[in-house]
């Protein structure tokens, strides 16, 4: 749980989580020694084939058969950023038979644990975890949201890098926007030889979709009345 007297600036592991499961178009089942891979062509979620619950409980429980299944997705930044891989999940559980790629009904798994890797590390999250979160509302729209901001409003991207403290390097290449929740945006700072991530928090986390601009707008007016000031001290 996050401690109240701090301002959350950026998505718990249960939150990355959670918004990786629910936007994610592929992924690779691994049970019984066999990689399958899953793929959402009509544009659905890919856990459509699956619906996770806590394990099962009494004597017919024990005694059924269990399949150990691992479920790995993997979170591609939309953005043409540098080493687009931001995260990887793998759900591990227990299926109660076989996985069959026929199915045309979702397959129940035994929820074990999920992992989140990133640049950050390694976080196991829950499955009490993952259920008491909610879905960040910005979720299922980043992807546009992102490519919107890059390819309509570039001009932007300049004027947010402003707001990096301390200032970037000299040397950068250029600065793309590689995420974006609740909490704020993310850029990314490319040099000749290295890359590193910067967070640029919303002044409040969102709660709609139709917040995002206002967040947007007030952090440019910010890095505007900075620049101003930074001309008037030199």
């Amino acid at each position: 749980m996050r401690p109240f007297t701090a301002r959350a600036t950026t998505p718990t592991a249960a939150e990355r989580v959670r918004s990786i499961l629910a936007t994610a178009h592929s992924m690779t089942v691994v049970s019984d020694g066999l990689h399958t891979e899953v793929r959402r062509l009509d544009g659905s979620r890919a856990m459509s084939h699956f619906h996770l619950h806590a394990p099962f409980e009494g004597t017919d429980a024990q005694t059924a058969t269990r399949v150990p299944v691992g479920l790995e997705f993997t979170d591609i930044a939309p953005t043409p950023v540098r080493d687009r891989v931001r995260a990887r999940v793998t759900v591990t559980g227990l299926l109660t038979a076989p996985f069959d790629t026929e199915a045309t009904t979702s397959t129940c798994v035994e929820f074990g644990q999920a992992l989140l890797e990133d640049a950050h590390g390694r976080a196991y999250v829950t499955l009490q975890e993952l259920e008491a979160t909610e879905l960040d509302p910005l979720a299922t729209s980043e992807a546009g949201m992102l490519t919107h901001l890059v390819d309509d409003h570039g001009e932007l991207v300049p004027l947010l890098l402003r707001l990096v403290r301390p200032h970037p390097d000299h040397g950068i290449l250029r600065a793309l926007p590689v995420a974006m929740d609740r909490y704020g945006v993310t850029l990314r700072l490319e040099y000749p030889h290295t890359h590193h991530d910067v967070r640029l928090p919303f002044k409040t986390p969102v709660t709609d979709i139709d917040q995002v601009g206002t967040q947007i707008t007030a952090l440019t007016a910010t890095a505007r009345r900075l620049s101003h000031t930074s001309h008037l001290l030199t």
